[in-house]
Parts: C-alpha cells; sequence; structure tokens
C-alpha cells in the first residue's frame, strides 16, 4: 500500500521543464489513478479556490514561449546532459531582486521564521544568515533535516544539486554570501527552493482533496489494462510533443473514454450527482450566510488570538531558557575567577617566600639603600613625565581627528546634494538623458588636489553650456505656445458653429421622445403578458423546491455533524491552553527557584573570596613588618661596622 502511494507521488510530480504554451483545458489526470485522483469518475467535482494576491509573485520558470520558436533536441539538457541552463531571471536589475527579498521576508514571516530578520538586514545577510534561512526553507520540505555544523559550503550546493537545481550555485560564493555580487545567485536559490516547498504544499493538499469519498481505492489497482493504456497513451503524446505539438485534445479525448469503458463509468449517474451537490452546494452556503456568519467570524478571532498567544509563550519560554544560560555562564565565570584567585594567591605566597629568602641572604650598605631609593624616584618621575605627554599627544590626536571627521562629514553632505539634484535632472550616470554622453558625477577619492580642481572647471563649463541650450529650448517653447493659443481661438469659434448645430440635434432628439412614448405603450402591454408566463413559472419552480427537499436535510444533518465536530476541536483548545497555562507556571517556579539558589551560592563565594583575600592581606602586613625588622636589624650591623 505505502509503495503504491509512493508511485503515484512520483508520477504526479510537475516536470521541471518550462512549457511552450499554456494550455488551461489540459487533462489533469494524466499520471493519476482513476479512483484517487479524478474525479470525474463517479465523484463529485469540488472546485479549488485560487489564491489572489495583492502582490504579482514571482514565477521561478519565467515567460513560457510559443511552440514554434522553441527548438526541440532528442537530449534534454536538464537531465543528464553537461550543458549549462543560463538563468533567465533578471537577478542583476535591482527592483527584481528587492521583490524576490520582499517575497522571502514575507514568507518567513508567515511560516514562523525562529530569527529576527527585517528588509534591511536581508540586504546582505551574512552566512550564518543564509544557513538558518535554507535550513529553515528546506524543512518545509523534509521536517527531519538537520544542517550540519562543519563545511556548509560544500552541504548547501550538494542539496541544491539533489534537488535538480538547474543553476550552479559554486562552493566559493558560499564564504561571501552577501557581497553584491553573489548575494543575488543565493537569493534566486532560495526564491526557487520556496516554489518548490509552495509546490509540494499545494501536491500534499491535492492528495487529502477526495480522501473521504476514497474509502474503498484500494480494491481498484493499477492493473496491467490501465498501465497498457496509459503507457501507449504517454507514447503517443510524447511522439507528437517531439514534433512540435503542444496540446493534445483527441488523445486526451479518447484516453478518457478508454478509462470510462474500463471503470464501468456511468455518465448520467455522474452529472446527476453533480447536479445534486451543486443545489446542495448553494444551500449549505446560503444557510451559512444566513445564520452562521457572525459564530464563524468569532471563532475564527478566538482563533488567531490563541495561536498568538502561544506564539509569545513560545517567545517568553525560549527568553527563560536564554536567561537561564546567561545566569550558567556567570556561575562558571564566577568559579573561574575564583580559581584564578586562588592561584594567584599561592604564586604571590610563594614570590614572597623567594624575596625572603633572598633579603636573609643579601646585605646591603646605606649608601647603596641610598642609591636604590634615588633611582627608584627618578624612574618615577621619567614615567609620570611621559604618561602625561602621552596623554596629550592622543588628546591632539582625537581633537584633530573628529574636525578631520567634520569637515568630511559636510563635503560627502554638498556631494551627496549635489548628485541627488544631478540625478532629478537626469544628469548622471554618462548614459542620462540629458548628460549627452559626459560624466558629471565627482569621485573625491579618484582625483588628486590639482586634477579635482581641473574636473571641477570642466564640469562647471559642461553646465553652463547646459543651462543654455536649456534657456534656448524654453524660448522654442514659447513660441510654440503662442501658435497654440492661436489655435485654441479658432477652436473657439468653431465650437460656436456646433453648438447651433447641436440646438437642431436636440429638437430631432424631442421628436424622437414621442416616438418613445409610444413605443413604450407597447411594450407595456407585452409586459402583461409576460406576467403570465412569469406566475406559471414559478408554480412550476414551487414544484421542484419540493423535489430538492430531500437534498436539503440531508444537507442539515452534515451541518449538524460538523457543528458537533466544531464542539468537540473547541473543548480540546481549551483542554490544551489549560495545560500550557500550568506548564508555564511549573516553568516560572523552577526558574525562581533556580535564582535563588544561584544568588545564596554567589552570597557564598563573595564570602568566601573576602575571608581569603583579609586573610593574604593580614599576612602580607605581617611579613612586612618582619622585612622591617630584618632591615633594621642589617642597619644597626652596619652603623656598628
Amino acid at each position: 500500500m505505502e509503495r503504491r502511494r509512493m508511485s503515484r507521488a512520483a508520477g504526479s510530480r510537475p516536470s521541471e521543464l518550462p512549457m511552450r504554451v499554456q494550455d488551461n483545458n489540459r487533462m489533469s489526470m494524466v499520471h493519476t489513478t482513476p479512483q484517487s485522483k479524478q474525479p470525474s469518475f463517479g465523484k463529485l467535482s469540488i472546485p479549488k479556490p485560487q489564491s489572489v494576491t495583492s502582490e504579482r509573485r514571482t514565477s521561478f520558470f519565467g515567460a513560457r514561449t510559443s511552440g514554434a520558436s522553441m527548438p526541440r533536441n532528442s537530449t534534454m539538457s536538464g537531465f543528464g546532459g553537461t550543458e549549462k541552463i543560463k538563468d533567465a531571471r533578471p537577478l542583476h536589475d535591482k527592483s527584481y531582486v528587492q521583490q524576490c527579498i520582499r517575497q522571502l521576508h514575507e514568507f518567513l514571516t508567515e511560516q514562523g521564521f525562529p530569527g529576527t530578520l527585517s528588509a534591511k538586514t536581508l540586504q546582505s545577510p551574512s552566512t550564518k544568515e543564509f544557513v538558518k534561512m535554507f535550513e529553515f526553507i528546506y524543512r518545509q520540505l523534509d521536517a527531519t533535516f538537520e544542517m550540519p555544523n562543519s563545511k556548509v559550503e560544500e552541504e548547501v550546493p550538494a542539496i541544491l544539486k539533489a534537488l535538480r537545481y538547474p543553476f550552479v550555485l559554486s562552493k566559493c560564493s558560499m564564504y561571501s554570501v552577501g557581497a553584491p555580487h553573489t548575494w543575488p545567485q543565493a537569493l534566486g536559490a532560495l526564491m526557487w527552493l520556496i516554489d518548490n516547498a509552495k509546490i509540494n504544499w499545494s501536491l500534499s493538499k491535492q492528495e487529502l482533496l477526495f480522501s473521504d469519498f476514497c474509502e474503498d481505492r484500494d480494491n481498484i489497482e493499477e492493473g496491467a489494462e490501465y498501465n497498457k493504456l496509459f503507457l501507449d497513451y504517454t507514447a503517443e503524446t510524447y511522439s507528437k510533443f517531439m514534433q512540435g505539438d503542444d496540446t493534445f485534445e483527441d488523445e486526451d479525448e479518447a484516453f478518457l473514454t478508454k478509462l470510462k469503458k474500463l471503470y464501468n463509468v456511468d455518465e448520467t449517474l455522474l452529472a446527476s450527482a453533480e447536479e445534486k451537490h451543486r443545489i446542495l452546494s448553494d444551500e449549505v452556503e446560503r444557510l451559512e450566510k444566513e445564520s452562521q456568519t457572525d459564530r464563524l467570524t468569532t471563532k475564527r478571532k478566538d482563533k488567531v488570538r490563541l495561536q498568538a498567544d502561544f506564539k509569545k509563550l513560545q517567545s517568553y519560554r525560549s527568553n527563560l531558557e536564554s536567561f537561564k544560560a546567561n545566569l550558567e555562564n556567570k556561575a562558571l565565570e564566577v568559579k573561574d575567577e575564583l580559581e584564578n584567585t586562588v592561584s594567584h594567591l599561592e604564586s604571590l605566597k610563594h614570590e614572597r617566600d623567594q624575596l625572603q629568602i633572598i633579603l636573609q641572604n643579601q646585605k646591603f650598605t646605606p649608601a647603596d639603600v641610598e642609591r636604590i631609593n634615588r633611582e627608584k624616584r627618578e624612574l618615577q618621575q621619567t614615567i609620570s613625565t611621559l604618561s602625561k605627554s602621552l596623554e596629550d599627544s592622543e588628546q591632539h590626536k582625537w581633537n584633530e581627528e573628529i574636525s578631520l571627521a567634520k569637515v568630511k562629514e559636510k563635503a560627502e553632505s554638498k556631494l551627496a546634494e549635489y548628485h541627488k539634484l544631478a540625478r532629478k535632472l537626469k544628469l548622471i550616470p554618462v548614459p542620462a538623458e540629458n548628460a549627452c554622453g559626459h560624466d558629471f558625477e565627482i569621485r573625491p577619492f579618484e582625483f588628486g588636489p590639482g586634477s579635482m580642481v581641473q574636473h571641477k572647471t570642466q564640469l562647471q563649463m559642461l553646465l553652463r553650456k547646459l543651462i543654455s541650450d536649456v534657456e534656448e529650448e524654453n524660448s522654442r517653447l514659447g513660441d510654440v505656445k503662442l501658435s497654440l493659443e492661436e489655435s485654441c481661438e479658432q477652436l473657439d469659434s468653431n465650437n460656436l458653429d456646433k453648438s447651433n448645430d447641436l440646438k437642431l440635434l436636440k429638437e430631432q432628439i424631442r421628436k424622437l421622445d414621442e416616438w418613445l412614448d409610444t413605443d413604450m405603450q407597447e411594450l407595456a402591454r407585452e409586459e402583461q403578458e409576460w406576467a403570465a408566463e412569469i406566475e406559471s413559472v414559478e408554480n412550476h419552480r414551487k414544484l421542484l423546491e419540493k423535489k430538492v427537499n430531500y437534498g436539503y436535510d440531508e444537507g442539515v444533518q452534515q451541518l449538524k455533524a460538523t457543528q458537533q465536530l466544531y464542539n468537540l476541536v473547541l473543548q480540546e483548545t481549551n483542554e490544551e491552553r489549560r495545560t500550557i497555562a500550568n506548564n508555564l507556571a511549573a516553568v516560572l517556579t523552577t526558574a525562581a527557584n533556580h535564582l535563588s539558589i544561584t544568588e545564596k551560592c554567589l552570597e557564598d563565594v563573595h564570602s568566601r573570596v573576602q575571608r581569603i583575600c583579609s586573610k593574604a592581606v593580614e599576612e602580607d602586613a605581617a611579613a612586612v613588618q618582619n622585612m622591617r625588622e630584618i632591615l633594621k636589624s642589617i642597619k644597626s650591623k652596619a652603623s656598628r661596622f
């Protein structure tokens, strides 16, 4: 059973090659079984509503060409050929790229992308952000997909190649995705992946469209007769396709007739069932509009509100988890700092012992002590002088940089105003309408001081010439305006003549109105005759209503069953909401307990560090006192000698 479903899904996969001629009347059941996919064989044909968007969606395949202008080859480059396909999408057009960015942002927002992205950040994303977006979109096709942590620059092109992406996304471009020359190609790959996800969704919806009506579909298998018919139909249509045909209406009709004979389709029963379904659908739609509009709208609003609350709870939970991780990181940092303090204290004790040993083994004279103190004071004075001069130099450097930045900012603002005005006047770029092949753009970093003045003089000469040309054009247009005013006066005189003709026409219209009154009287007599005929038709309609009552009762029963199912779903939703509230309360309690325990541990660590530091200070004070006593004894011994 599972194998048959997979084969049907693979058979119904649309071709990746674009059609030459768009034909909406072609059969939609070529790759499907009659029982599970063809709604016209004994099942009701329910039209699928088409989605309407305010913005035109960008198609991956682009515009389709006509069959007469498209050459055919026996080898297809999209299936095993080594020829590269040229991308027909205008990926280097800024407006097209901005439209793709807006569509990508809308898709990620609608599907609940976990990151915080905006249309501005999507102008040049980093490689990490691109990998996150790629992983999120690919999970719409495969929910179990996990992006590896290493060699993502090799994994992404390999995945696109496995999905038969018709263009090449190089491995080198993955190292700098946000660059202006690589981001359009990566964006095109993401848009192609989004189109695949939408196609996958539509195919999955079509799979489940008639599941309620096909409970006994296992009884009809795609046997040898159906396979033979399908293979003959495929071979014949493909042969004509290679010869240049794009529509196969005769073959479709013959194949449909053979399938009807194979599965014993009753046309009369099918037509009556479709008519009955249409009448019941209209009646149910009318009943829903009359009685269920307000309730259904309220429930939909409640559903949207509950979904928003659920998303808020998810975001709050993620915030709590991040807060917990931050606390754990801080605890680890405090622990590491404590270990470093203990090790530093041990090293200080060891150094103190070594100094005591050195002090005990050395003998200093008063002259040596005086010389050491004098050198120490001189070195301290030198250090203070050098630090003061260093601070003065840094302050002077900072002031110079600030003044340079202000001057540069003013120059850039004036340059931006000049470029803005030049673009408005169509002087920039060189191919602009009013540029006349001259380059009016100022590039301050491409010229030296002398060449900059020369470039400015050249621009002023070109602008003066442009102003003189504009003044000449204005004088010429003034002459044209005078001639047009003379023409307007001539037209006014013509209008006066036409008004006289209009009076004559109004007199003729009055006579025609009199004739119209006589015709209306005749029409009134005919309407009385039509009223009698309408009364007979109304009686016939009442007779038809009595026959429809039976189908109406069945529709009311189905409506009641749907209402009971809705009440059951509402109870389950309320139960899940209470469960989520209880889980949230438990999470908050756990977080509060963890916070109190963490604060207590930090207080203990702080008190322990203070005790250790005070003990170390006392020991150092005792050592200093011992060193002073030893120094006094040495001085006394030196004075004796």
